[in-house]
């Protein structure tokens, strides 16, 4: 089987096992778990940010940023491929009671005017209160892009004019961090709250790190309580976080190569109509019968992602192997033949 869905799917490795089955662990509930301290700690100073705290989702995570940033009535403001709009159940509205106002972007990113333009007046009544601007980097819809830093400072600009919060669903930010070669403290000095995922690109089971300053933190706990993600002895879990902040990084290069390689060999093939700019681990590619593809790929153990419209997503992964790559490649060389 050839899996490409996501890189949801992988399996801990030997290593990543041995670290959560050896891990020191208490009651997380009373923050008395040493190994979750531990991995809040590193990635509180890694960002720059005054504390941090581990969820069990990048979903219950975002979440509960929206509803730390926001009240009820309110407006937040997002690009239309925004995973906290398309792919989060509509907790922005049932959580938060939130609206959400869409930005037509290009990949999943948005422009400091564009941001500027979607502002609702405060003192028209008639219009919810916008109290929050949500990027995503890289982008889930937007094919794995990257988010040029100079737009993302102009965005922040607007933000502090206009007293506005500034998120970041950073669940694939680990893949922009290796492509950029950006220092993750960048990221402290501009957001209010970053949310960084585990269970992606980095290869645990589960986990994702909510970091943010001490202000907006001080809610953190309680909103994660009543989202229901409190839990116990996750050492375990964050164990395998720890192991992946040290081992898996820099391997994410791996990714985005056999990625852009996919973009390239994709390209040549007469029944792909469009592949889009690839530039970390996701290939999002245009044909004109995505059924027969989809078809030919079920009968041949490959498994990839069918978005609508003729659109086709695969997404490389640290259990994604060179054979595996090569016998892919292989295959679909073979379709329409």
């Amino acid at each position: 089987m050839i899996d490409l869905r996501s890189d949801t799917v992988t399996k801990p490795s030997k290593g990543m096992l041995d670290a959560m089955f050896n891990a020191e662990v208490g009651d997380d509930v009373y923050k008395e778990d040493p190994t979750v301290n531990e991995l809040e700690r590193r990635v509180a100073e890694m960002f720059g940010m005054d504390d941090a705290l581990f969820f069990p989702t990048g979903s219950m995570a975002n979440q509960a940023a929206i509803k730390m940033h926001t009240q009820p009535g309110e407006q937040l403001i997002c690009d239309k491929y925004a995973h906290v709009y398309n792919y989060e159940g509509g907790g922005v509205s049932f959580n938060s009671g939130v609206s959400c106002k869409l930005v037509d972007g290009s990949r999943g990113m948005i422009t400091a005017q564009q941001v500027e333009d979607a502002i609702n007046p405060p003192d028209f009544y008639h219009s919810p209160f916008t109290s929050l601007v949500c990027l995503e980097n890289t982008t889930n819809k937007g094919g794995g892009a990257c988010y040029n830093w100079n737009i993302v400072k102009e965005i922040k600009e607007v933000a502090d004019e206009h007293e506005l919060g500034l998120h970041l669903d950073g669940a694939r930010l680990w893949n922009a961090l290796v492509k950029t070669g950006q220092n993750p403290t960048e990221y402290g000095e501009i957001f209010d709250t970053v949310s960084v995922c585990f269970s992606k690109g980095m290869g645990t089971p589960q986990g994702t790190v909510l970091a943010g300053k001490a202000e907006i933190m001080k809610k953190a706990m309680r909103v994660r309580k009543v989202l229901g993600g409190g839990m116990r002895q996750t050492g375990y879990m964050a164990a395998a976080a720890i192991y992946a902040l040290d081992h898996n990084i820099d391997r994410l290069k791996q990714d985005h190569d056999k990625a852009i390689a996919l973009g390239t060999f994709l390209s040549t093939l007469s029944w792909v109509e469009k592949v889009e700019p690839v530039e970390t681990n996701i290939v999002i590619f245009e044909v004109q019968d995505e059924i027969a593809v989809m078809n030919f790929c079920a009968k041949n153990d490959i498994i990839i992602s069918n978005m609508g419209s003729g659109k086709l997503r695969l997404v490389t992964h640290l259990d994604y192997t060179d054979e595996q790559h090569d016998e892919f490649m292989r295959l679909m060389s073979e379709f329409g033949n």
